[in-house]
């Protein structure tokens, strides 16, 4: 699964190297096995934000991608669209979001994300949002889980306890909000899957069988 994930980053000519933050032996020994950069981080930290800022204390950039190593449906285009927003220099944080399905619009586990119309987040709910109260019928959209820093919201952001929205939803981009961070959520056209379940994991996997007699 990582090397779905790993492959499909390289493919996207916008990053400028790419590195496995992890906290498993079990992983870093099988990342020195394909000569992939990696660095063992602390078992304690919280989230993948908090490997990347770790990483980012020994490795300077300017922008920071956080891309989970479960979400083997990555593509290059996710990452191209994650990025665009940059070009405006008030943006200090991105990530995706994609049409929802209906089978996902009442799904907790499908958290959902409401954006003004210059794509800034607004908020980012479990909960269906928007309320449908007259029968409007309005687009839902579905928040992909990954992220862009600006060096220094990375490290603002690290230095911050969780908030009580965050808490509340267990939604980590909340803390982003209630900071007043630029938060922009650029759309595309292709979903991913997170591999958190074993029926996520099987279905996954039909999809890439599927790629791959395609391929």
């Amino acid at each position: 699964m990582l090397a779905w994930v790993y492959e499909a980053a390289k493919r996207c000519p916008q990053l400028d190297g790419l590195i496995v933050a992890t906290d498993a032996e079990e992983i870093a020994e099988l990342c020195r096995t394909h000569d992939w950069p990696v660095e063992l981080t602390s078992p304690e930290l919280p989230s993948g934000t908090d490997r990347v800022h770790a990483v980012a204390q020994r490795i300077p950039a300017k922008i920071y991608v956080n891309i989970q190593g479960d979400e083997p449906l990555l593509k290059p285009e996710h990452l191209s669209s994650l990025l665009a927003p940059f070009a405006q220099p008030h943006v200090d944080v991105t990530t995706l979001k994609v049409l929802c399905t209906p089978a996902n619009v009442a799904n907790p586990n499908a958290v959902k994300v409401v954006t003004a119309l210059d794509g800034r987040a607004l908020y980012f709910s479990r909960a269906t949002i928007p309320y449908d109260r007259d029968q409007v019928r309005p687009d839902y959209w579905k928040h992909i889980g990954l992220y862009a820093y600006r060096s220094e919201a990375l490290h603002r952001f690290a230095a911050l306890t969780p908030s009580l929205l965050e808490r509340t939803e267990r939604l980590e981009q909340l803390r982003l909000l209630e900071n007043g961070f630029n938060l922009y959520v650029s759309p595309t056209a292709f979903d991913t899957i997170g591999v958190d379940t074993q029926d996520d994991l099987e279905r996954v996997e039909a999809l890439l069988r599927e790629r791959l007699a395609a391929s």
